[in-house]
């Protein structure tokens, strides 16, 4: 079986999202099950391996940038539900994983750019690590499909 095909089954389907970063183990990038739509934990790698919010000066130096990484994130978040015929508004929960919580605060200036007072319910803990040294933060979500605010079309 292909890792980059669609796996359905029943009443779910798996999917691993073709143009972005393989997931570092054998798991889907999202399962959906009946109207339910669950996302992996997403971080801001990108297909060729390298990371948005993170780069090295001419001496070597590491800098990553936690609004960067956030923005980024979300876009792939975005782009895997956009594979399942879902958007962000159809998001219900997020979990977020801080490296730190002295980033919150950029995490939550980038959050708002997406997110008003109605968007998903949201958890956010501070974890030892994550699978790499250059990631700052990484979110995992649960999407209802069709849960989004009504569109011209549908009222």
């Amino acid at each position: 079986m292909n890792d980059k095909s669609v796996v359905a089954g029943g009443h779910d389907t798996s999917l691993v999202v073709e143009g972005k970063a393989t997931p570092r183990g054998r798991f889907p990038h999202v399962k959906v099950v009946g109207d339910l739509v669950y996302v992996s934990g997403t971080s801001s790698r990108r297909p060729d391996n390298t990371f948005a919010g993170a780069g090295a000066d001419a001496m070597g130096v590491t800098d990553l940038d936690v609004e960067a990484q956030t923005r980024a994130v979300i876009e792939n978040i975005r782009d895997v539900l956009d594979a399942v015929g879902c958007t962000l508004d159809d998001l219900v929960q997020v979990t977020t994983y801080l490296v730190s919580m002295n980033d919150f605060g950029g995490y939550n200036r980038v959050w708002a750019e997406y997110f008003g007072a109605s968007g998903p319910t949201r958890t956010t803990v501070a974890v030892h690590q994550l699978p790499h040294p250059h990631l700052l933060i990484e979110i995992q979500a649960v999407a209802v499909r069709g849960s989004g605010p009504a569109t011209k079309e549908n009222s």
